[in-house]
């Protein structure tokens, strides 16, 4: 044979050599894992979501990351939480075009630009998975997943929406652990229990396999019996408080329309109207929701009397949403607001909205993104109220929640420690049109009446307008997009709460825990390096 022949016979086996090595170098398994991940999670969730599945939309991820390391990690955990946070949050998108007047393709960018950012954190969450692997992986990946969501829901202003607690909001006994421990201590449990799965079905040895299983089920156990005892205690204590009807209006007003001067009058009208038709006894509130008057409600005017006359007429109270101003005539200070008016016919308190929604009711970079100022009312920016103080209501105090205020348990716990008895969400979801956010908005809802021991009354301009009681309950709903309303009897319930009392210690002290137990593993692995 010539050495050239050699050399193409040597080349010919190189190359057949390298085809199954690159073949095999490529393995889609991890990858489908972290996918899998990402659609469990997304289903989970409304609008037609299981919350069963978040018990077990982690094991996935979890199997693919074995033999991983954190570069690996790291990206496969972003590709689970892209999925993930893509099937939650795709209707940003609907949003950005239609009221934002962008292109598909920028609001295709748009969202897919948010769910980047909040897919680091379980790129995070997965590279965290990898160096916890030998370090009490029981333990440290679930206060590692809790420590994230609570950064999640803090940094940049927050950005709470649909952690992994919000899943379960349909089964009572589960949620109830959220008046100790907020959402953080079910998320918790949740990624505790995936893990316990996971071990169970990768571990060879019989036993483990058996105290991993028997291991979720004690958890199981005791969150569910402390939910029904919780159950029961709770609604012992409603039946023994005092009560207030509350009627709660829901305009289905078009928000093509809803600023447009000439349907003034007839917003209004439709308001009142439906108000008579689920007028509540004298002394009762009518809740309309945020933004209900499409004018500035602080300024006398005849649709301004018109409301106060009926008020005073039916002797009612009515909480509605209004904007306000601070300074008209220089255009700026312009607030989000809700104004209670007394049986008298009197303003009798206002509550201005503390945590505003960035890039809609303030806008940190209008110059660079004007198409955002569409979506806020305001010729400027919104400001801040300057606290979440109740209003009071006849001697009772009464917590208003404007819109995204609704997601933050913070919002829902100062308004308790402030004595608050009753809390009242009033927002406009006409901008999510026919998509998964209100069910979403709805659920992440229910946690603050939980977390409070409080009711809850949810008036929305296209629904879905609820009341939800101090069990996490949703006694009363409607549907979306129908001009409607809702009556109920609404208990009273001052005692608090230990989260209400002491917020979020189990989130802190999850993160504490996490950073001693980095500490412990470093110094460990800096001995054994050591000693070589």
């Amino acid at each position: 044979m010539s050495a050239a022949s050699k050399r193409s016979a040597s080349e010919k086996v190189k190359i057949d050599n390298a085809v199954p090595r690159a073949a095999s170098a490529f393995n889609p398994g991890p990858l489908f894992g972290a996918v899998l991940t990402g659609v469990l999670l997304f289903l989970s969730f409304p609008k037609f979501g299981c919350g069963a599945i978040a018990w077990v939309a982690w094991v996935p991820l979890l199997i693919a990351l074995r033999g991983k390391g954190v570069r690996e990690a790291m990206i496969l955990g972003f590709s689970a939480g892209l999925v993930f946070h893509v099937g939650i949050l795709y209707w940003i998108t609907y949003v950005v075009v239609k009221y934002g007047s962008l292109s598909l393709t920028l609001g295709v960018a748009a969202m897919l630009l948010l769910c980047a950012y909040l897919s680091l954190y379980t790129a995070v969450f997965a590279a965290g998975c990898v160096l916890f692997r030998n370090c009490a992986p029981l333990l440290a990946v679930p206060l590692l997943w809790t420590g994230l969501e609570f950064i999640r829901g803090w940094i940049f202003t927050g950005f709470p929406w649909e952690t992994l607690a919000y899943s379960q909001y349909r089964y009572l006994p589960l949620i109830q652990i959220a008046d100790v421990t907020g959402p953080a201590g079910l998320s918790f449990l949740i990624v505790v229990v995936n893990t316990l799965l996971f071990q169970a079905l990768i571990t060879k040895r019989a036993s483990m396999r058996f105290g991993s299983i028997a291991a979720i089920a004690v958890v199981f156990l005791l969150l569910s019996g402390y939910g029904i005892w919780r159950l029961d205690d709770v609604r012992e204590g409603m039946a023994k408080s005092a009560s207030i009807p509350v009627s709660l209006i829901q305009g289905n007003i078009d928000q093509n329309l809803k600023w447009n001067p000439r349907y003034q009058r007839d917003t209004v009208e439709a308001y009142l109207s439906q108000s008579a038709r689920y007028l509540p006894p004298p002394g009762g509130v009518i809740v309309w929701p945020e933004t209900a008057v499409p004018f500035y409600f602080q300024d006398d005017g005849p649709l301004q009397r018109r409301i106060l006359a009926f008020a005073r007429d039916h002797r009612v109270w009515i909480v509605l949403g209004s904007p306000t101003y601070a300074d008209r005539a220089v255009g700026t200070n312009f607030a989000n607001s809700a104004f209670l008016v007394d049986p008298d016919g009197r303003i009798a308190g206002r509550y201005d909205k503390v945590h505003l929604v960035p890039y809609g009711e303030y806008v940190p970079l209008r110059r660079y993104f004007p198409f955002i100022s569409k979506l806020a009312v305001g010729v400027g920016d919104f400001r801040p109220g300057r606290g979440y103080f109740p209003l009071s209501l006849n001697g009772h105090c009464l917590g208003i929640l404007i819109c995204y205020e609704g997601i933050f348990p913070a919002a829902g716990t100062d308004y308790k420690r402030r004595g608050a008895e009753m809390l009242v969400n009033i927002t406009n979801d006409a901008w999510f049109g026919p998509t998964s956010a209100p069910y979403q908005h709805l659920s992440m809802t229910v946690f603050r009446a939980v977390e409070t021991r409080t009711y809850l009354c949810r008036a929305a301009n296209t629904g879905i307008s609820a009341f939800i009681s101090p069990t996490g309950e949703i006694t009363k709903k409607t549907g979306l997009f129908l001009r409607s309303g809702l009556a109920g009897e609404v208990r009273l319930l001052a005692k608090k709460t230990i989260y209400s009392t002491y917020g979020d210690f189990f989130a802190y002290s999850s993160i504490v825990v996490l950073l001693g137990m980095t500490i412990v593993a470093w110094m460990r692995r800096k001995h054994e390096r050591d000693r070589i």
